[in-house]
C-alpha cells in the first residue's frame, strides 16, 4: 500500500493541539512578558536544559474550569494549566547523562498569573514522586500568586489536602532542590520556594507568604506587590541565597549550583598559590578580606557564594579544589572582628547541613576572636543559636578540613572546627595563626588586672600591658601550638591547596541512610 500523501489525520490532530501549548501560539502574552524585561517559563527551561533534552510531562493539561469556560477558551488561555513540568539534562556536556538528569518545574506567569491550580498540583506531585524515587535534582521556577480560587471542576472546599507541599519538602536532604524567583512570588508559590535548599532570586523579585490580596484580606493594610518582600529585604534577612540581576543569570547560577552535586571535573585551573601569602597582613590588628583566602584555595571560577547578604560574620560558598566539589566557610574579620554572632552561627550551621546532606567535604578557614558576647548578643538567644554549630558538627558524615588563618580563640574557634581542633581530618595554621582560650587582649586585662591597676593610668600601665600582651602572643603563636600537638602543623600559605588536595583525595564520606536527613530551611 502506498504511503499517504500527507500526515495521518490522528497525528495531525495531535500536532495541532500540541502546538497550542507552545509560546508561539500566544504571541500577545509573550510580548507582554518580554515588555517587562522577563522571559517565559519555556524560555527559562530551554536555557537551563541541554538542547533537545527536555521531556515534558502533562503538556496537554488545562485549568480545571470546564464548568465556567469553554474548551476552546481553556486550550487557548490556560496551556499546561500554567505550569510546565518535565525532565531534562543539565550540564550533561560536563558530567554525562547519568548525573545530569533533572526534574524541572516552572510556573507560567502568563497563565492565570502563575497560580497553583488543581491540575498543575497533580502535575507537580507526579514529578516530585519521580524525583524522589529516581533521586533526581529538582529546579523550581516559582514565580506566581499562590492558590487559585477559580477552579470549579473538583468538589473541594479549601484544597488543604493536596500533597504538593509535603512532597516537595520530603525531597530535602535527599536530592538537591533549587528554587528560582523572578517577579512576584507569593503564598503557596513562596511556600514551595522556602523549602528549597537554595533560593536564587532576581533583584526585581518580591517574595512573601502573603501577597497584597491576602494582606488586605487580613485587615493589615493595602500594599503594592513591590512593597512586600523586595529582594533587598529578603537578601539581608537570609531568605535569598544568591541574588542576580535577571533570569538569565538565575539560570546560570542554577547550572553552577547543580554542578557541585554532579561529580568531579577533570579540567580545572589553579589560582596563584603564592598570593595566599599576602592575604593576612603582618600587622595583627589590621582587618582584611577573608574571601581572598576562599578565592585563593578554590579552582579558578568555581566559587559560588551563598547567603552573601546575611550573617556577615561568616562567609559560605560552594567551590572546587582540584576539580572536587567542596563547601568552604570562613570567618569575616571585617564584621565584628570575625566574632561569631547568632546570624553567623545560623548561617554556618545550615551550610554544614547542606554539605552533609549531599556529601560535600567542608573546608573551614578560621579567624575568630570567639563568639560575640555582651547583653545585646545574649538577648538574641545566642546560647541556642551558636550551639547549633556544635550539634550540627557532631552529626556530620562528611570530612572537615580546618585552616587557621590568624585568630583561633575560644569556643568560637572550636565551633568553626567541627567542635574542636582534633575533630577535623586536619587542623593546620598559617604562620600568622595565634591561639588562646579567649582573646589575648582580654586575657591580659582579666588575668593581670591587679598588676595593671597597681600602676597609674598612662604610659607605664600601657607599657606593662604591651609587654604582657607580647608574651601572650608569643605563647599562643602557631609554632607554639604545634609543639603541643594542639594543631597538626604550621604550613606555608602557598601550600594550603596542596594540603587540601591531598586530604580530599583520601577523604571518606560515611554511609548514611536517607531517612531523617534534611536541610533546615533556615
Amino acid at each position: 500500500m502506498a504511503p499517504a500523501a500527507g500526515p495521518r489525520e490522528d497525528r495531525q490532530r495531535w500536532e495541532d493541539r500540541q502546538a497550542l501549548t507552545l509560546d508561539a501560539a500566544r504571541p500577545q502574552a509573550v510580548a507582554k512578558r518580554h515588555a517587562l524585561g522577563m522571559r517565559t517559563a519555556r524560555e527559562n527551561i530551554a536555557d537551563l536544559c541541554d538542547e533537545g533534552s527536555f521531556l515534558e510531562y502533562g503538556s496537554l493539561a488545562v485549568a480545571a474550569q470546564r464548568q465556567r469556560r469553554s474548551e476552546e477558551d481553556l486550550v487557548a488561555n490556560t496551556p499546561a494549566d500554567g505550569m510546565v513540568t518535565g525532565i531534562g539534562s543539565v550540564n550533561g556536556g560536563l558530567f554525562g547523562a547519568e548525573t545530569s538528569r533533572t526534574v524541572v518545574m516552572a510556573y507560567d506567569a502568563t497563565v492565570l498569573a502563575g497560580t497553583q491550580g488543581m491540575r498543575n498540583h497533580q502535575k507537580t506531585d507526579r514529578l516530585l514522586g519521580i524525583a524522589l524515587a529516581q533521586r533526581l535534582p529538582v529546579v523550581l521556577f516559582a514565580e506566581g500568586g499562590g492558590g487559585r480560587p477559580g477552579d470549579t471542576d473538583m468538589p473541594i472546599v479549601a484544597g488543604l489536602h493536596v500533597g504538593t507541599f509535603a512532597a516537595y519538602a520530603r525531597l530535602s536532604g535527599q536530592v538537591p532542590v533549587v528554587g528560582i524567583a523572578a517577579g512576584r512570588c507569593f503564598a503557596g508559590n513562596a511556600a514551595l520556594l522556602g523549602c528549597s535548599d537554595v533560593i536564587i532570586a532576581t533583584r526585581g523579585s518580591n517574595i512573601g507568604l502573603g501577597g497584597p490580596a491576602m494582606v488586605e484580606g487580613g485587615g493589615l493594610g493595602v500594599f503594592k506587590p513591590e512593597e512586600i518582600g523586595p529582594s533587598r529585604v529578603q537578601t539581608a534577612n537570609g531568605v535569598i541565597d544568591v541574588l542576580v540581576d535577571d533570569e538569565a543569570q538565575a539560570v546560570a547560577a542554577a547550572r553552577h549550583y547543580l554542578s557541585f552535586f554532579q561529580g568531579r571535573l577533570t579540567n580545572w585551573t589553579a589560582p596563584d598559590a603564592e598570593a595566599l601569602r599576602d592575604v593576612v597582613p603582618e600587622n595583627r590588628l589590621r582587618v582584611y578580606d577573608s574571601q581572598a583566602a576562599m578565592v585563593g584555595v578554590a579552582d579558578v571560577g568555581s566559587l559560588l557564594v551563598l547567603r552573601g547578604g546575611f550573617g556577615q560574620g561568616v562567609h559560605t560558598a560552594l567551590a572546587r579544589i582540584e576539580g572536587r566539589p567542596v563547601g568552604i566557610m570562613a570567618n569575616n574579620p571585617q564584621h565584628l572582628g570575625g566574632a561569631v554572632d547568632a546570624d553567623a552561627a545560623d548561617k554556618a550551621a545550615r551550610f554544614m547541613q547542606l554539605c552533609n546532606a549531599h556529601g560535600l567535604p567542608i573546608v573551614s578557614l578560621v579567624d575568630t576572636p570567639g563568639f560575640m558576647v555582651g547583653p545585646d548578643a545574649e538577648a538574641r538567644a545566642q546560647v541556642r543559636h551558636v550551639s547549633r554549630l556544635f550539634v550540627t558538627a557532631a552529626a556530620l558524615r562528611v570530612p572537615v578540613f580546618s585552616v587557621v588563618l590568624r585568630k583561633g580563640y575560644g569556643l568560637g574557634a572550636m565551633g568553626m572546627t567541627a567542635g574542636g581542633f582534633h575533630s577535623p581530618v586536619f587542623t593546620v595554621a598559617w604562620p600568622t595563626g595565634e591561639f588562646g582560650a579567649m582573646g589575648l587582649e582580654g586575657a591580659v586585662r582579666l588575668g593581670f588586672r591587679k598588676e595593671l591597676e597597681a600602676l597609674p593610668d598612662g604610659p607605664k600601665r600601657q607599657a606593662l600591658f604591651d609587654q604582657l600582651l607580647a608574651q601572650q602572643v608569643a605563647n599562643g603563636a602557631a609554632v607554639q601550638m604545634a609543639t603541643t600537638l594542639e594543631i597538626d602543623a604550621v604550613i606555608d600559605p602557598a601550600q594550603t591547596r596542596t594540603w587540601l588536595g591531598q586530604g580530599l583525595a583520601g577523604a571518606q564520606i560515611q554511609k548514611a541512610g536517607p531517612q531523617g536527613r534534611f536541610v533546615d530551611p533556615w
